[in-house]
Parts: structure tokens; sequence; C-alpha cells
């Protein structure tokens, strides 16, 4: 018998596509949780606590650091990022595809804590020219701000060869299509399955 639940990871740099990518994965998969991080960054004005993010003050955050509340957490562009660690393994245990949209680097921290149950999708653009486009187009960031972002996406894209998939985010119905293929095989891998218990039953 397999182990409970399966752990989906959704990385790649902002403007790629990965929210829209989201919605429909969500819309055809309901036996899912979505793990919605922590953040000590400033609310946008769409956002809403407890939907978009958990917004923390950088105190509390740093709080939770101390008692263990965090699977993984990260400073980037200068705020905490961080993953619940109740919320999640209670997903787990009702045998729930749990998907995080997190960076690279809370993708490597989420790997040492779940080496068997991590299906890791890095989804990111054709070009750097199309990702400053996208990035340009939403109108939520000044030049400095996406000019920070596209040198992130640089050194996040040099992480390709640590994730188990890859997808190119040119059409969105096309990418949808791989993304839920993906996240259906995330169940069938072998390290879900303990091999002892597994050969003791199969032999019976």
């Amino acid at each position: 018998m397999r182990t409970q639940g399966a752990i989906l990871i959704l990385s790649g740099p902002s403007g790629a596509g990965k929210s829209s990518l989201y919605k429909i994965l969500a819309q055809e998969f309901p036996n899912h949780y979505f793990s919605i991080s922590s953040t000590t960054r400033k609310r946008r004005e769409d956002e809403i606590d407890g939907v978009h993010y958990h917004f923390l003050s950088k105190e509390k955050f740093q709080e939770g650091i101390s008692r263990g509340d965090f699977l993984e957490w990260a400073q980037v562009h200068g705020n905490y990022y961080g993953t619940s660690k109740e919320l999640v393994l209670r997903a787990l245990q009702k045998d729930k595809l749990v998907v995080f949209d997190i960076d690279v680097q809370g993708q490597s921290n989420l790997k040492k804590i779940f080496p068997n149950h991590i299906t890791s999708v890095f989804i990111t653009t054709p070009n750097q020219s199309i990702l400053q486009e996208r990035l340009g187009s939403r109108g939520s960031d000044g030049d400095s701000v996406i000019q920070e972002r596209l040198e992130n996406a640089l050194e996040e894209v040099k992480s390709l060869q640590n994730y188990d998939y890859l997808i190119i985010n040119d059409d969105l119905e096309d990418s949808a299509k791989k993304l839920l293929c993906i996240a259906k095989t995330a169940f069938c891998k072998a390290s879900l399955y303990p091999l002892e218990s597994f050969l003791q039953n199969w032999k019976k």
C-alpha cells in the first residue's frame, strides 16, 4: 500500500503563468489542497488574506520560525515566505494532492523533508523577452521591480536540472493538459510505495 497523499510543486518566474495553470488544475482535479504560503510582504489591493497568502508581520513570522511552525521558509526580495507544517500534514493524511507554488529554494527544502512524495514542475516562458512583456502588461510593478524579477528569473532557470518536469508555457491550453497529466501520475510514483511491505503483500 502506498503512503498517503502526494505533493506537486510548481515553480518558475513571476509572470510565467503558474497561477493561470493552477486555476485550470483546480477545476479538473478537485481532490487537492493548495498550500497557501505565509508572507511578510505587503498585501496588494486585489489580494485577500487567507486566500492568496497568510499575511504576517515580520515579528509574527519570526516567532513561527522559532516554534518550528514552518516546513520551509526563505527570504525573497527582502520578505519572508514560508509553508505551514500543520495544514500540509493534515492534507496528506486525507490522501490529497498537495499543490505548492514556491520558488527554487523552497522546492529544495521540501525535497529534503518529503523525498518520496514530491513531483516537481518548472514553468517558464519560451524566453526572457516574453517574460518581460508579460510582467510589463500586468501593470502592477515598476521598471526597477521588473528588472529585479528578470534577474531572479535567470537564476531560477539555472535550477531546471533539479526538477522532474519542464513546461514551457507558450500556449496555456496545451500547458494545462501537460500539467494535468503530471498531476495524475504524481500518485503513481514508485517512491510512494514502501518496498518491503509491498513485496510482502505481493507474495501472498
